[in-house]
């Protein structure tokens, strides 16, 4: 009997334990001096967001991006969804905040729908760490796109929430030249899986982001950029984002 209770004991603070670690980045409020630009309205959407307007822009205002139900909670979240952009046609109906970055950390919460569900979070409206499901590769969840794999796999799976908790250092200039790349660490589900990675270029073209037709994608230029959520023509939801500015 003692064993059983003991057993039982064990089982209920690792319990406990999962939930604490749930509730380290789910839910996380906006530190003094971050402000929320997204949490789950068409109200927060309206009021810090806009369309990025790049080669491959196809909508217009106001953005289409819908507020739906979280099918978790039952509150609100907002779908990335956008028709202008079905059939993966990035770059058509991407959004990205009003403000404009350069050091920052932010949080970012999204669950995705559908198997194979297609997004993205584009730091300085330049560099992706992605959103995709059933992909682990350099082009898959969680990486900086094309240069880094995540250390470890800690999405919680489809139909579930998840969170990116990200410290970017924008890259430096020194009379007009690159001195340093930019840099990244991100945390995935409260767990670090990238530790103050280098990033050299934006990948995918002038359809990706600010730069991505400068040499290659190579030609960063000492330009803030917003923080841009790519559309795809999926269901990828975003709650609770926030950012703040550090200098």
């Amino acid at each position: 009997m003692k064993l059983k209770i003991f057993a039982g004991a064990i089982a209920l603070l690792v319990s406990m334990s999962a939930l604490a670690q749930e509730a380290s980045y789910l839910g996380t409020k906006a530190p003094k001096g971050a402000k929320v630009y997204l949490d789950g309205t068409a109200k927060s959407l309206k009021k810090n967001w806009i369309y990025w307007e790049g080669p491959r822009f196809a909508a217009e205002m106001p953005i289409k991006w819908p507020e739906v139900t979280d099918p978790e909670t039952g509150g609100k979240a907002i779908s990335s969804n956008d028709p202008a952009g079905a059939g993966g046609k990035y770059g058509a109906a991407d959004i990205v905040t009003k403000k404009e970055f350069r050091d920052f950390e932010a949080h970012v919460e999204f669950l995705i729908k559908n198997e194979g569900g297609n997004s993205g979070v584009y730091l300085q409206n330049r560099y992706e760490i992605q959103i995709l499901d059933g992909d682990y590769g350099l082009h898959g969840l969680a990486a900086v796109i094309n240069e880094h794999l995540p250390t470890s796999e800690e999405y919680n799976g489809v139909g579930k929430w998840n969170a990116y908790d990200i410290k970017f250092r924008a890259a430096r200039f020194e009379n007009g030249q690159k001195t340093e790349k930019a840099r990244v660490t991100v945390f995935f589900n409260g767990v670090k899986i990238h530790d103050d990675v280098e990033i050299t270029q934006v990948w995918g073209g002038p359809n990706s982001g600010i730069d991505g037709g400068n040499d290659g994608g190579k030609g960063i230029t000492d330009t803030p950029g917003g923080l841009k959520l790519q559309a795809e023509g999926h269901d990828v939801l975003y709650r609770n984002i926030w950012i703040k500015a550090v200098k």
